[in-house]
């Protein structure tokens, strides 16, 4: 058997183990494979909607992490990309300046140990569901055949975010059984998305887009504005630029 079958054997068997655990575990044992298997060091897997909302799965390391807030603050990266277009989003020298649909990103990820950024979209059937992303400290591009073990294991990831699903996930409303056991880092930005759009009528994409809009004008982390906005110490009401009550 090639590293890559014994991967997917592997993340069957964490699967056959039952229960939401199973399927995060079995998402965590696919990033560390990465980092073995690929000229990467390190490697997450984010669930997305449609609304642009991601949730962290799992991460290997502090910087694959740092990377996945970057994206969830500014709302643009690799990861929006991939799963916008479908397909990978191959980035060999992040210092070389080609990354137009995502400049904000680009620079706030300049100030950390990444070179170069690999992500692949991951579907369910006809779905895409999620991303994953892998970078590297230094630059340099994927060979052929390290590509398409790329694109395999990330067929496996797809496989490990099925058990989630099977196990009757709501990935991103915070009802999914799966949210305990990965510990969800989102949770009150989803419910202050939620609160912005009863009160300002406006859909799940236009509110998250207002919050970031503010973060990112304001200079404050997403989650500490989502914080504020929940606990009634901030209001969005008409005015974007309105500080806290």
């Amino acid at each position: 058997m090639t590293e890559v079958e014994v991967l997917r054997a592997s993340v069957l068997a964490a699967l056959g183990e039952g229960g939401a655990a199973g399927g995060v575990d079995a998402v965590g044992r696919v990033c560390r494979a990465c980092v073995r298997l690929l000229p990467v060091d390190g490697a997450a897997v984010s669930v997305m909607a449609d609304a642009g909302q991601r949730e962290l799965v799992y991460a290997s390391d502090t910087v694959s992490t740092v990377l996945a807030e970057l994206q969830f603050s500014l709302g643009e990266g690799p990861c929006f990309e991939a799963h916008r277009t479908g397909g990978p989003v191959l980035v060999p020298d992040l210092a070389a300046g080609l990354v137009s649909g995502w400049p904000m990103f680009a620079v706030e990820a300049a100030g950390h140990p990444v070179a170069a950024l690999f992500t692949f979209p991951l579907q369910i059937g006809a779905v895409r569901v999620a991303t994953l992303d892998t970078y590297r400290a230094t630059p340099g591009s994927l060979t052929p055949a390290e590509l398409a073990t790329a694109l395999r294991v990330a067929d496996v990831a797809a496989l490990a975010l099925s058990g989630l699903q099977a196990g009757g996930a709501s990935w991103l409303d915070g009802g999914g059984p799966w949210l305990t056991a990965s510990g969800m880092r989102h949770r009150e930005v989803h419910q202050a998305t939620g609160m912005l759009i009863v009160q300002l009528d406006v859909s799940a994409a236009a509110a998250l887009a207002r919050m970031r809009a503010y973060a990112f004008g304001h200079g404050r982390p997403l989650a500490e504005v989502a914080a504020d906005i929940v606990a009634g110490r901030l209001s969005l009401d008409g005015d974007p630029d309105r500080g806290p009550l």
